[in-house]
């Protein structure tokens, strides 16, 4: 990345060099041989532009600024402009604040001195205006770009710091719903183990046969335990005696989506329940923000959705019109989307197609989750 980097700032200056070069020897003044050297020299020193900018981009205007003393005259040739605007640019492009500012003074002194003992053509006010001509519209293009320059970094690293916060806020609500499970199932342990303890001695068949309910609860249990990613905790729920839900509930989500305004076209195939319950509540969550962008963005406010059950995994494909002209959103919901296929090792694609559709598929497998509860 380095090298490439440094080819690309080596690019223009040698392709500058090549132009003067060629130029001079054209013309062929008085002197071109010299004005020749001198051009290649301060090329490249523009080749460090980005790294050095004060010293070399200073330094190359003075190399350059000494062909009417050795060379052909400054109005001879045109390559020279072309590497003062370089030079004017890279001074505001590379450096923070105002320190271009500097070489630019050094830069319009030396010019002064030039036209002062070299030129000797009257002077008037058309030259100061010529020379401000010459410097001055590069190093304001210059400063404009670094600008939008820093300004586009704040702006990635915004965006870079607001999907952390989503991927870290999505993570804090998968450890939520699956605290609500784990919950679950230790409610149901504790059932079991009441029963098992009053028929350990009037059914003994019975009475084991609850226990091992509750070491197969307790397993899958620690099973969903070792599926957080942080320190589970549930705002105004501490207790986690609220239901989670799960793809039972579809139809009921469904419906509500549609009293929204979206039509939904809902396929289903295979059984629903029973589920691993983490895979469950994910599923759900999935579905749920599927249709949320559904309704947000569907061209023709209609989205048709298939869940599918396998023995292997169970699979989730959202498809709704994309919408002519309209701005996409943050792309947060896809980012907790896909932190939740990953939590349980799946899959999820999504994208436009080539018919002005938006497709999304989501694959969660399934053997070996175990039962939540």
């Amino acid at each position: 990345m380095v090298r490439r980097e440094h080819l690309r700032d080596a690019a223009l200056p040698a392709a500058v060099a090549v132009l003067g070069t060629v130029e001079l020897a054209t013309l062929r003044t008085d002197g071109w041989g010299w004005g020749i050297a001198l051009e290649c020299i301060a090329c490249a020193l523009l080749v460090w532009r980005r790294r050095y900018a004060l010293v070399v981009c200073t330094l190359a205007a003075l190399v350059l600024l000494a062909m009417p003393w050795l060379g052909p005259q400054l109005d001879e040739p045109a390559t020279p402009i072309i590497i003062i605007a370089v030079v004017a640019y890279s001074l505001a492009r590379y450096l923070a604040g105002l320190r271009g500012l500097l070489g630019m003074g050094v830069i319009a002194a030396t010019l002064a001195t030039d036209y002062a003992l070299i030129d000797q053509r009257a002077h008037n006010a058309s030259d100061f205006i010529f020379v401000a001509s010459l410097l001055g519209p590069p190093y304001v293009l210059g400063r404009l770009t670094r600008r939008l320059a820093v300004q586009g970094e704040q702006l990635r690293r915004r965006q870079e710091w607001v999907e952390q916060e989503a991927v870290r806020a999505e993570r804090d609500r998968i450890a939520r719903d699956l605290h609500d499970v784990i919950a679950h199932s230790i409610s149901a342990m504790v059932v079991q183990t009441a029963a098992a303890q009053d028929l350990v001695r009037t059914d003994p068949d019975r009475a084991a046969s609850a226990l091992a309910d509750v070491a197969a609860t307790g397993r899958r249990a620690l099973s969903e335990t070792g599926r957080l990613l942080h320190a589970v905790r549930d705002d105004g729920d501490e207790l986690g005696l609220s239901p989670a839900p799960g793809l039972d509930r579809l139809p009921d989500l469904v419906e509500s989506f549609r009293g929204s305004g979206l039509r939904v076209d809902l396929e289903v195939e295979g059984p629903m329940s029973p589920l691993p319950a983490g895979v469950d509540l994910s599923a759900y969550r999935i579905v749920q923000e599927a249709l949320t962008n559904a309704l947000k963005y569907a061209a023709d406010r209609a989205a048709s959705l298939r869940v599918r059950r396998t023995p292997s995994h169970l699979s989730i494909r959202a498809e709704n019109a994309a919408g002519v002209g309209v701005v996409g959103g943050s792309g947060l919901g896809l980012l907790g989307m896909a932190e939740r296929v990953s939590l349980f090792g799946g899959s999820l694609t999504h994208g436009p197609t080539g018919d002005g559709r938006f497709v999304l598929t989501a694959t969660l497998p399934i053997t070996g989750a175990g039962d939540g509860g």
